[in-house]
């Protein structure tokens, strides 16, 4: 029992590893090539995990080698447009200019509900309000509406917006994160002052974000 848990202890680690080595992707961001290559590893880390009279090394050499597939395939992918469309695929436009294409829609095997559904998730409620209707290699759709039902930026608007800069947890349950603050440009000397200025201990906090223009959000830990 004792040689399974470190096997599987083991070939978890090795294969976060591998994941890792791979690229930060969700699974609905993976291309084909990805997915393909991490439901396989999954598959061959599983033998090894069952049987303990099979050498650890079975599961081991097999996934390197898909993991090192994957990266070639990724750079070559990078190099050639070419090799990346034989991969990959095209993004493919299911409606242009207002227009639905019903060919496109058969030819991916999308039904109207599936389209609907995934318009929704992105809040357009209407195929009326679509000017523009791309899915994406991933199999993910970009939107773009109509002129008149899109939200106008604050340059359209002819509003002045200060820039914030960009906002991080600089406090986690009482740690200070350090990366964080280079994240949001500021500094120790900064988070001290605010926290003595509240009359906060660090350890007092349960998160504390902070963005470059000095602004703050505080959230005691509670007793």
């Amino acid at each position: 029992m004792l040689i399974s848990v470190i096997r599987t202890v083991i070939l978890y680690a090795f294969i976060m590893f591998a994941i890792r080595l791979m690229g930060k992707r969700q699974i609905s961001d993976m291309q084909p090539s990805e997915l393909v290559v991490t439901m396989v590893i999954s598959d061959i880390a599983s033998l090894p995990m069952q049987n303990t009279a099979q050498p650890l090394i079975s599961g081991v050499v097999p996934v390197l080698i898909l993991v090192s597939l994957e990266l070639i395939v990724s750079v070559v992918m990078m190099k050639s447009r070419l090799f990346r469309r034989l991969i990959c695929g095209s993004p493919v436009v299911i409606i242009e200019d207002g227009r639905l294409l019903q060919k496109q829609l058969k030819r991916l095997r999308l039904t109207n509900d599936d389209l609907l559904a995934q318009l929704r998730q992105q809040n357009i409620f209407s195929l009326g309000d679509v000017q523009y209707c791309i899915m994406e290699t991933n199999g993910s759709l970009s939107v773009l509406e109509k002129p008149s039902k899109r939200v106008p930026n604050a340059e359209e608007s002819g509003v002045k917006i200060d820039d914030t800069k960009l906002e991080a947890v600089v406090i986690n349950d009482g740690v200070l994160l350090k990366s964080a603050l280079k994240l949001c440009n500021q500094s120790e000397e900064k988070v001290r002052r605010i926290l003595k200025n509240s009359s906060l201990n660090q350890n007092e906090v349960f998160l504390m974000s902070l963005d470059g223009s000095g602004s703050c959000n505080i959230i005691k830990k509670e007793t």
